[in-house]
C-alpha cells in the first residue's frame, strides 16, 4: 500500500516536472501569499510539531523516509519546533519565505541570525531568525524593526522599500508618493497584502488609489513586515512586470497589546522652500498624523482580533511657477498682473482616514480562517504647482473598501489555501471652481508649450474612475514528493470579475489659449479653445465587466544539499468587453472615406488615402465588434536556481530568467467609448498672432461670444461635429510584459548578509497614443510642422492607441545588511544600484506626438532611473532608553527626455528629435557636482517604561538635516542649441522652483505601547 502510494507520488511529480519543463523556460516557488514555509531534515519518520505560544497555532507533520519535512502556510512569527527530545528550537519565520531548519541535532543553520523575535510589540521570545538564501528572487525583506526605526517622511509603509537595491520611493514637490522598480513606470508594480493583490486596473500608480496621492494604501500600524522582490519572482505572482511587494498584516495574540501615537509639525519647524526664499514669505503649512492599534484574544489559543486606525491631515506648501520655455528673460514678467498674482507659494490640503480589522480563527490544528477588511477615505487638493495656478486646482476624492475571507487547510502531505475577496475603489475629481480656464502658451516655439494655466481646471480634470467586484483564488501544494530529490509542487487558479467605470471629462470649464510673445506680450484674443460637449442620450461614462483568469504550476526542487531548481509557468487570460465589443462609429468611417477637402489633395482621393500613404493601416484600428481578441496567450515561463557552495547556506550562487505580464489600464482602453459619447473639441481661431489654415474645418473666425463659455460652445457645432477627438485602438493590443534575467551571489559572514547581483530587464508593449492625422500627401512633417490642422474632415483629430513603449535596463545591485539583535544593539543596511537604461519614450507619458508612430522613436537614456544610487541606514540603542537612526540617500541627476530643436532638419522632415540630457548636480563631502539628490534624515526615540508591558515614547525626526535642495524643475533652461549645433549642456535646474522631498523639517511624535 505504502509502496503503491510512494510510486504514485513519484509519478505525479514526474508528470508535473515534465509538463513545466516542456512548456517553459521555467520559474520559481512558494507564494504570492505572505505566509512562510518551514522545511528541512529530521530523523526519518519523526513526528514534528510547530507551535506558536502567542496564538496557539499548532501544526503536525511526519518526516519522510529520508527525513525531509515541509510545513506550509505559517504566518510569519516565532515558533517552537520539536522533532523529539534534544531537537527543540525557537525560530522566527519571515514573510513569504522558505526557512530551512534541520532537526536531527540542536544546531541551527549558518544562514540563521540570532534575534529577539517579536510578533506584537511587548511580546518577545528568544529565537533564531531563519533567513531565506536558497532563492533566485532578487530582493529583500523589510523587518518590523526597520519600519519602527528608519526615519520616515510619509508614514507610507512602502517608503522603506527604498532601502532595497533597484527600488526608488519618491515624495514629489506636491507631497505625492510613488514607488518604482528599475526603469519601468509605477503602474508595473503590484502590492499584495495577506496574499491579495491591490492592483489598480484603471489609473496609473500600480496600487489602487496611489496615483497623484499624498496618502498611504494601508495603515502602517497594521503591517508586520514585507518582502520586496525586484525581479524573478515566483510563478504565482500575477499582474506585475517590475517590483512585487508582499506584506503580512499583524494579528492578535493571547494577550491584549496595542499602540497609540500622534505626530505633528508645521511651518515653524521647517525651512523655507526656494520660492519662499525668493519672496521672503513663508506660507502656512501643517501636518498631523495620529492613530491606534489594538489586538488580543477572543478565545484563547483559538480566535484573535486586531484593529488599526490612522489619520493624516496635511497642508503641504507648493511653489507655483511657470513652466520652462526657451527664453533667457523672466517669462513671468510677460504675463498679465492677475496671473502674476497667483505665482508664489500655495497650499495643498489633504485628509485621509485608514481602517483595518482582522479576525483569525484556529478552527482545528489543520484549519485556519482569517476574515479582514480595509477601508480608505481620502480627499485632497491637487494639480497646483509648476505650470498650474491655484485657481485651476482640482478636488479629489479617493475611496477604497476591500474585504477578504481566507481558509487554509493542512493535510499530512498537502496544503490548500482558498481566498475570497471583494473590492470597491473609486476616484472622483472635479475643478475647484467653475467657469472658463485660461492657458498662456509660448508663441516663439512652434509646439506652443504651456507657460501656465489659470482659471477653472481643464474639463478633462473632471474624472470618475472605479473598479468593483469579487475574486476567488485557490492554491494547492504537495509537500513531500520525491523524484531525484525533494519537491514542493504548487498549483493555483484565480478568477476575478471586476466592473470598471471611467468618465474622462465633463461638459464644463472650456480652456482658452493665449499667445505670449517676448516682443508683443500677451495676445488680446485667444488662438485656440478646448472644450467637451454632452451629447443627448449619452452619459459620457464607459463601463464594462472584465473577467480575469490565471493558472500556474510551480515546483521547488531540492536536487541535493547544494542545488535547488525553481521551475514554474503561469498563464493569464482577460476578457474586456468594452474593448473587445467596441464598434467604430459609422460617422467616422464615412468621414475618412469622403473626398479629402484639404489643399494639395489629389483629385478624387479620400482622407483614408492620405492615411494609407502615411503608413496608417485603418484595418488595424477599425472594429466591427468581432475582430478583436482578448488579452490571452500570456504564457509566462520562469526558471530559477540556487547553488549552495558548501551546503551551509553561507555562500549561494543564484540566478533566474522569466517573463511577467502586466495589464493595460482601463484609463486607456475606455477612450474610444468616452471620446465618442462625450466629444472633446479643439477649435483654432484665425487671429493675426496665430493664423491657421482657413480650409480646415477646425479653423474658424474668432467670435467674442465664445468667452461666454460652455453654453455658447456647446451649441456651436451641433450637427457638424468638427474639431472633436477620435480615438481608435489597435485591434491586436497586447498586455505589457518584461523579460527578466539575473545572476548573483549571496554571502553570510557572521551576522552580515551581503548580495551582489546583475540584472537585465527588457520591458515591451507599453501603451502609447500617437497622432494619426496626415497631410494630403501622407506626410507627418511639412516645414517642421505636424498635421494638427488636418484632422478627419468635419470630425476631428485622429488619435491612435498602440503597443510599443520599450525599456532596456541593466543594473548592478549590491547590498550588505547587519540585522538588529538585542545583544548587539545595532543594525545597518547598505544598498548601491548602478543603472544603464535606455527607452524609446518617457514611460510616464502615454501621449507621444513628436513622431509619426511609437516605433519611430529612437532609444535614448532613460529619465526613470539615476545612473548611481546609494541608500544607507543605521540604527543603534543608546543609553537611558534612547534609540537613534540615520538614513543617507544619494543619487546622480535624472536625465531629461524631450524633443530637441536646434535648427536641424531630420530625414523625416522634423526639425526636432528626441534627446536625453542630464543637468549638473551638487557636491557631497568630496568630488564634483555629481549628485542630483542628496538627503540625510535622522531620528531619536526615548522610551519611558511604566511597567513590563507599558511604555510611553517620544520621537524626534529631522528630515533633510542639511536642508539640501533637490530641485524638481530640472528643465528651467532648455537650450538645445542652434544652427544645427547641439548644445553640450542644454539643461539646467530652476533654483526658484519646486524641490523633491522636503526642506529641512522637524517632526514630533508621542505614543503609548501596551
Amino acid at each position: 500500500m505504502k509502496a503503491s502510494m510512494h510510486l504514485r507520488k513519484k509519478l505525479l511529480v514526474s508528470v508535473i516536472a515534465a509538463t513545466v519543463a516542456a512548456v517553459s523556460m521555467p520559474a520559481t516557488v512558494i507564494a504570492q501569499s505572505a505566509n512562510a514555509t518551514l522545511r528541512g531534515k529530521a530523523s526519518p519518520g519523526a513526528s514534528i510539531t510547530v507551535f506558536n505560544s502567542q496564538t496557539g497555532l499548532t501544526r503536525h507533520v511526519t518526516a519522510g523516509p529520508d527525513g525531509s519535512y515541509v510545513v506550509n502556510g505559517l504566518p510569519p512569527a516565532t515558533y517552537r519546533v520539536d522533532a523529539g527530545p534534544g531537537t527543540e528550537q525557537n525560530v522566527t519565520l519571515t514573510v513569504a519565505s522558505t526557512g530551512t531548519l534541520n532537526l536531527a541535532a540542536p544546531t541551527t543553520q549558518g544562514a540563521a541570525s540570532a534575534a529577539n523575535a517579536t510578533q506584537m510589540e511587548g511580546v518577545s521570545v528568544a529565537a533564531t531568525t531563519l533567513e531565506e538564501v536558497k532563492t533566485p528572487e532578487v530582493g529583500q525583506t523589510i523587518s518590523l524593526h526597520q519600519i519602527a526605526t528608519i526615519p520616515q517622511a510619509s508614514r507610507n509603509f512602502l517608503e522603506f522599500a527604498d532601502t532595497v537595491p533597484g527600488m526608488v520611493f519618491s515624495v514629489d514637490q506636491k507631497g505625492n508618493t510613488s514607488l518604482r522598480g528599475g526603469a519601468q513606470n509605477t503602474s508595473s508594480t503590484n502590492v499584495y497584502i495577506d496574499g491579495v493583490s491591490q492592483k489598480s486596473y484603471v489609473k496609473e500608480g500600480g496600487v489602487s488609489g496611489q496615483n497623484n496621492s499624498q496618502g498611504n494604501p494601508f495603515p502602517q500600524l497594521a503591517i508586520g513586515e514585507y518582502k520586496v522582490i525586484t525581479s524573478n519572482y515566483k510563478a504565482e505572482y500575477d499582474q506585475v512586470s517590475s517590483a512585487a511587494i508582499t506584506a503580512e498584516t499583524k494579528s492578535g495574540t493571547n494577550e491584549f497589546h496595542g499602540e497609540v501615537f500622534g505626530t505633528y509639525t508645521n511651518d515653524a519647524f521647517r525651512n523655507r522652500t526656494p520660492i519662499e526664499e525668493s519672496t521672503g514669505r513663508k506660507v502656512d503649512s501643517e501636518s498631523k498624523e495620529y492613530g491606534f492599534a489594538i489586538g488580543g484574544p477572543i478565545i484563547k489559543d483559538k480566535m484573535h482580533f486586531f484593529i488599526a486606525f490612522e489619520q493624516k491631515k496635511f497642508d503641504t506648501p507648493i511653489s507655483v511657477v511657470p513652466n520652462s520655455v526657451n527664453y533667457a528673460g523672466d517669462v513671468a514678467a510677460l504675463l498679465p498682473p492677475s496671473v502674476q498674482s497667483e505665482l508664489g507659494s500655495a497650499n495643498l490640503n489633504f485628509d485621509e482616514k485608514l481602517y483595518f480589522g482582522k479576525i483569525d480563527w484556529e478552527l482545528t490544528d489543520r484549519d485556519r480562517i482569517e476574515i479582514s477588511t480595509q477601508v480608505r477615505r481620502e480627499t485632497q487638493i491637487s494639480g497646483i504647482g509648476t505650470g498650474t495656478a491655484p485657481s485651476a486646482g482640482v478636488n479629489n476624492e479617493n475611496h477604497d473598501t476591500r474585504g477578504t475571507f481566507k481558509w487554509a487547510h493542512s493535510g499530512d502531505s498537502w496544503y490548500n489555501e482558498l481566498i475570497f475577496t471583494f473590492e470597491n475603489a473609486y476616484i472622483n475629481a472635479f475643478p475647484l471652481q467653475a467657469g472658463n480656464g485660461y492657458t498662456y502658451s509660448w508663441q516663439p516655439d512652434q509646439n506652443n508649450p504651456t507657460i501656465i494655466t489659470t482659471g477653472s481646471a481643464d474639463p478633462r480634470a473632471t474624472q470618475t474612475k472605479s473598479q468593483e467586484g469579487p475574486s476567488v483564488s485557490d492554491t494547492f501544494t504537495f509537500n513531500d514528493l520525491e523524484w531525484h530529490g525533494d519537491h514542493v509542487v504548487k498549483l493555483g487558479y484565480k478568477f476575478k470579475s471586476i466592473e470598471l467605470k471611467a468618465a474622462d471629462a465633463a461638459a464644463q470649464s472650456p480652456q482658452f489659449f493665449y499667445d505670449v510673445n517676448p516682443t508683443t506680450g500677451v495676445a488680446a484674443q485667444p488662438w485656440q479653445v478646448f472644450y467637451a460637449s454632452a451629447l443627448p442620450g449619452t452619459s459620457g461614462v464607459a463601463e464594462t465587466t472584465a473577467r480575469q483568469y490565471g493558472v500556474f504550476a510551480q515546483d521547488d526542487w531540492s536536487v541535493n544539499d547544494h542545488l535547488t531548481l525553481n521551475l514554474g509557468v503561469r498563464w493569464d487570460y482577460e476578457v474586456n468587453p468594452s474593448y473587445n465589443n467596441f464598434v467604430t462609429s459609422q460617422r467616422v468611417l464615412d468621414a475618412i472615406n469622403s473626398p479629402n477637402p484639404y489643399a494639395g489633395a489629389a483629385p478624387g482621393s479620400t482622407y483614408g488615402d492620405a492615411l494609407a500613404a502615411g503608413g496608417v493601416n485603418l484595418a488595424d484600428y477599425v472594429s466591427d465588434g468581432h475582430n478583436r481578441h482578448s488579452f490571452k496567450g500570456q504564457w509566462q515561463p520562469r526558471l530559477g536556481f540556487s547553488y549552495d557552495l558548501f551546503a551551509d547556506e553561507a555562500h549561494v550562487i543564484h540566478g533566474g530568467a522569466g517573463r511577467a505580464y502586466d495589464r493595460n489600464l482601463y484609463d486607456y482602453l475606455q477612450t474610444e467609448v468616452t471620446k465618442q459619447a462625450l466629444p472633446q473639441t479643439t477649435l483654432r481661431f484665425n487671429v493675426p498672432t496665430h493664423p491657421c489654415d482657413t480650409t480646415s474645418a477646425t479653423c474658424v473666425p474668432w467670435n467674442p461670444e465664445f468667452l461666454n463659455g460652455q453654453n455658447v460652445l456647446q451649441n456651436f457645432l451641433v450637427g457638424g461635429n468638427a474639431g472633436q477627438e477620435v480615438d481608435m485602438l489597435n485591434n491586436k493590443l497586447k498586455a505589457p510584459y518584461s523579460d527578466q534575467y539575473s545572476l548573483g551571489m549571496s554571502n553570510t559572514i557572521g551576522e552580515w548578509m551581503t548580495d551582489a547581483t546583475v540584472t537585465r530587464v527588457l520591458s515591451k508593449d507599453g501603451f502609447a497614443f500617437t497622432l494619426g492625422n496626415r497631410y494630403p500627401n501622407g506626410a507627418f512633417f511639412q516645414n517642421g510642422s505636424q498635421p494638427w490642422d488636418y484632422p478627419i474632415p468635419n470630425v476631428g483629430s485622429l488619435i491612435l492607441g498602440d503597443n510599443g513603449i520599450q525599456t532596456r535596463t541593466t543594473q548592478v545591485l549590491l547590498s550588505a545588511q547587519k540585522p538588529y539583535t538585542r545583544e548587539s544593539g545595532w543594525s545597518t543596511s547598505l544598498s548601491y544600484t548602478f543603472s544603464h537604461s535606455k527607452q524609446n519614450r518617457d514611460i510616464n507619458e502615454h501621449y507621444s506626438f513628436d513622431e509619426p508612430t511609437i516605433h519611430d522613436y529612437p532609444f535614448i537614456t532613460s529619465n526613470a532611473v539615476a545612473k548611481h544610487r546609494f541608500v544607507g541606514t543605521a540604527a543603534v540603542d543608546l543609553p537611558w532608553g534612547i534609540s537613534g537612526s540615520l538614513k543617507l540617500t544619494l543619487a546622480t541627476p535624472l536625465p531629461k527626455n524631450a524633443a530637441a530643436c536646434y535648427g536641424q532638419i531630420e530625414p523625416n522632415g522634423s526639425n526636432c528629435v528626441p534627446k536625453a540630457a542630464t543637468p549638473s548636480g551638487s557636491k557631497f563631502l568630496v568630488g564634483g557636482d555629481i549628485w542630483g539628490y542628496r538627503d540625510i534624515d535622522m531620528q531619536l526615540t526615548k522610551d519611558f517604561v511604566i511597567s513590563d508591558d507599558v511604555k510611553v515614547y517620544a520621537r524626534f525626526d529631522i528630515l533633510n538635516v542639511f536642508n539640501w535642495k533637490n530641485y524638481a524643475d530640472s528643465d528651467y533652461l532648455v537650450n538645445w542649441g542652434s544652427d544645427g549645433v547641439l548644445n553640450p549642456h542644454p539643461v539646467a535646474v530652476n533654483k526658484k522652483g519646486n524641490i523633491t522631498y522636503l526642506p529641512r523639517t522637524a517632526r514630533f511624535t508621542v505614543g503609548l505601547k501596551f
